[in-house]
């Protein structure tokens, strides 16, 4: 079951694209995470939300929000993705110990050996605010991480 609107967000501690480790914690007192899972990295629906949310990326630097996006995609692979479709923001690997992260926030299918597309608004007290979980062939709508965001 997925982390519920209320609770404190698990803190981690992953690698990105470049290989810099970023923890949630950092963020804390600094600013609003969008905390985003999904499955694979150079997949269409994958590709699609992410591009979307790499054209949208004012509408989250304005409401003060840090957009972190978690795959169990290696490092190595992530870092062509993010290249090829010029993504901006931090693509991080949840891939070893493989999907510990995902698990943390009850977002990993066991079955599938991946995240399914669960997003989570951590305000700046590290606290979950709004969260949607989606299976892997279903888009998530950014609008509804916006409208999230300007209640906070």
């Amino acid at each position: 079951m997925a982390i519920q609107v209320g609770a404190k967000a698990p803190d981690f501690e992953l690698k990105d694209n470049h290989g810099k480790t970023v923890k949630l914690s950092d963020f804390r007192g600094q600013k609003n995470v969008v905390l985003l899972f999904y499955p694979f990295a150079f997949t269409g629906v994958c590709t699609g939300e992410l591009c979307e949310l790499r054209d949208n990326l004012p509408r989250f630097a304005d409401r003060d929000t840090q957009l972190l996006a978690v795959s169990n995609d290696s490092v190595p692979t992530l870092r062509v993705f993010a290249e090829q479709e010029g993504f901006e923001y931090p693509l991080l690997s949840d891939f070893w110990p493989h999907g510990e992260v995902s698990r943390a926030y009850g977002v990993f299918a066991e079955d599938k050996g991946c995240a399914v597309r669960g997003t989570f608004v951590i305000d700046k007290e590290g606290v979950v605010r709004w969260t949607v979980v989606n299976g892997l062939p279903d888009a998530r709508d950014l609008n509804e991480y916006v409208a999230a965001l300007d209640t906070l």
